[in-house]
Parts: structure tokens; C-alpha cells; sequence
């Protein structure tokens, strides 16, 4: 694989002196820095997910080309709730890139959902793949309870995802579009090995797990159990797209996972890699550069996203793109849409 080592020597001095000396408080930087405008970070925070799920180890592939092929920089892969948790890391500076969910990328950015009132504006240096809903439960549970459009899981115990994250964000989304309340519910926040535990142990009857398709841990359930994948029925999905524009219907393969042989319809919702709004343009850039170059790393960890993994992608993204991403797009001759361009003019006093 061809690899090309990018420098940061034309970054001012005074900039790489910023960054010798540590970043300010995050609170400070995001009132005082631009928008691209902040130092350069030579020891990255990428914050991820569960380390069985597909954030962790695409993070691992970033953290490779991060430091194989950007001069004087390293990077740590950090395991978390996922994407809600992630941003709220971003916004603290605990964290410096993230891979999320784009309904809450988008919640953060207009401080609706789990960041109301509180919002966190990140921007995307690249849209990586689709997590698709998959509403699992167990064959003998779904015949019992009557399982055929996802709605009927109402008054069972269903598990959202684990506190925080990006599944239960978009779980207690869907709820809400379809008018579904908690209280309808016994509802369970689990992680996606705790929920395939308790599937297992007849101590849930569903779990959602909004990840990329073929997860692991869908897989490894469906090896032990017979397995059965809650379909979306058709004014379901209507209902939900039509509700939030980030979220697209979806149709997982027959045979995508063991014993599931028939097409499952459902939705999915853009996952993106971000970043805050005051990190380096010049080093955004080179990032963004440098994980499309080597794109067979992120491939070689996620193989089913290599139809996704293109620069093109970015056209999905959740929220504006970063200056120093636009740069790199431009220069591949890809459009980006006028409403995801950030607005980089100073606002008048």
C-alpha cells in the first residue's frame, strides 16, 4: 500500500508553540478560538464505542494511519458509550476526534433530543458508513409475543442500549415518531453483550442494536440462538424518515446473519467522523487526507463499509464539514451541498 508521510511544517510556529504548551480549558477555547482556528493536537484522543462493536476498531485503524503517516503526531483509541458520550468528550476536550451517529451529531448541533439546550456544534471531516436498526429478539419470542411490525413490542421488555449512547438516542427516537412512550415499555438500558445476555437468559424479549451491518455481536448471538429480526413495517418507516431527514430506509440481506434467510426491512441513520469546531484546519486537512489515502486500513477492519467508504459519502453528512475537510473534498473535485458548508465569516458585533 502506498504511503505518503505528510509534514506539518507550513503550520505557522506560533500555532505548533500553541500546542507544545496544551490547549486551553474547553469551555475557554470554544468561546475564544474560530472555527479551525485552534492548535495543533500532537496526541489525539479518538473516542469510539464498545470494543465489540465497529467504532473501536475502525478508531484502531485511524490511530494507524494517524501515526504512520502524519509526522509527529500519535493517537489513542478510547473505548466509550458511543456516540453521545463521544460528543460530549469532544465538547470537554477529552476528546479530539470522534466517530457518531448522525441523528446525534445533528441533536448536538441544534440542541434538540439529548442535547437540548446544551448544544454542542461539531463538524465532519468524513461520513464513513450507515448503522442500520436492527430491532433482535429471539424466534421462539417473536412467535409468542406476536412480533411482526416493530411497534408490537410495545408492553414487553425491550432494552434501548446502553445510558448514552448513540443506539439509545436513536431508539427513544423512533419511539417517539411512532408515539410510543416510555411508560408502554419495560424498558431496559443495556449494552449490546448485556442485551444478548439477557435475551438469551429470558430476561428481555427485544433489544435494539443500531450498528453497521453483519455486526459481531449480532453474529455470535445468532450462532448460539435461533435468532429473529423485528422487521419496520412499511408506515413505520414512513413515519420515521418523514419524521427526521437524517434517517433512510434500509433492507438487511437475507443471510447477513446466521439463520436469518429473508430480507429484513428497517432504517438506518449515517455515521460520521468528527470533530470540534475550533480543531486545526491544516491539521483536519491532512487527517482527512490521509485516512482516504489509506482507506484499506479502515476497510481491512470493517469490510462491509467499503461500498460507503468514499469520498462522495460526505454529501450524507449530519452536520456542516469541517474548513480543513472542504479543502481536501475540493481538491478530489467532490461537491459538498451549500447547507453543509460551515459558515467561517465573523459574525458583526
Amino acid at each position: 500500500m502506498r504511503r505518503t508521510l505528510l509534514s506539518l511544517a507550513a503550520i505557522p510556529a506560533s500555532v505548533l508553540t500553541l500546542a507544545a504548551c496544551g490547549a486551553q480549558p474547553a469551555e475557554q477555547a470554544n468561546e475564544d478560538v474560530g472555527l479551525g482556528e485552534g492548535p495543533v493536537q500532537s496526541n489525539l484522543s479518538i473516542v469510539t464505542g464498545g470494543t465489540s462493536g465497529v467504532y473501536y476498531p475502525i478508531g484502531g485503524a485511524l490511530r494507524t494511519i494517524i501515526g504512520d503517516n502524519l509526522e509527529g503526531q500519535n493517537a489513542s483509541v478510547e473505548a466509550t458509550g458511543a456516540s453521545v458520550e463521544n460528543i460530549r468528550l469532544l465538547n470537554s476536550g477529552d476528546g479530539h476526534l470522534g466517530i457518531v451517529q448522525g441523528d446525534a451529531a445533528d441533536q448536538g448541533f441544534t440542541g434538540t433530543g439529548d442535547f437540548e439546550a446544551d448544544p454542542v456544534e461539531t463538524y465532519s471531516l468524513a461520513v464513513m458508513y450507515p448503522n442500520v436498526f436492527h430491532a433482535v429478539t429471539l424466534d421462539d419470542i417473536a412467535v409468542d409475543k406476536g412480533f411482526e411490525c416493530f411497534s408490537d413490542v410495545v408492553g414487553n421488555r425491550y432494552s434501548v442500549g446502553d445510558i448514552g449512547s448513540g443506539n439509545e438516542a436513536t431508539t427513544n427516537q423512533v419511539f417517539e415518531t411512532l408515539e410510543i412512550s416510555s411508560t408502554e415499555i419495560e424498558l431496559q438500558q443495556l449494552g449490546y453483550a448485556e442485551t444478548a445476555n439477557a435475551l438469551s437468559n429470558d430476561q428481555l424479549d427485544a433489544g435494539s442494536w443500531v450498528v453497521g451491518e453483519g455486526h459481531s455481536g449480532i453474529t455470535e448471538l445468532g450462532t448460539t440462538e435461533d435468532i429473529h429480526i423485528i422487521e419496520m413495517c412499511e408506515e413505520e418507516r414512513e413515519a420515521i424518515v418523514a419524521g427526521y431527514g437524517g434517517y433512510t430506509e434500509h433492507t438487511i440481506p437475507g443471510g447477513t446473519y446466521p439463520g436469518v434467510d429473508d430480507d429484513v426491512n428497517t432504517i438506518a441513520v449515517w455515521n460520521a467522523l468528527v470533530v470540534p469546531g475550533e480543531f486545526n484546519e491544516d491539521q483536519a486537512y491532512e487527517i482527512t487526507k490521509a485516512m482516504f489515502d489509506n482507506i484499506d486500513e479502515v476497510i481491512g477492519v470493517y469490510a462491509p463499509g467499503e461500498e460507503y467508504l468514499v469520498p462522495e459519502s460526505i454529501e450524507n453528512s449530519p452536520v456542516p464539514v469541517h474548513p480543513g475537510a472542504v479543502r481536501f473534498y475540493e481538491e478530489e473535485g467532490v461537491d459538498i451541498p451549500e447547507e453543509l458548508r460551515p459558515e467561517t465569516g465573523s459574525e458583526e458585533e
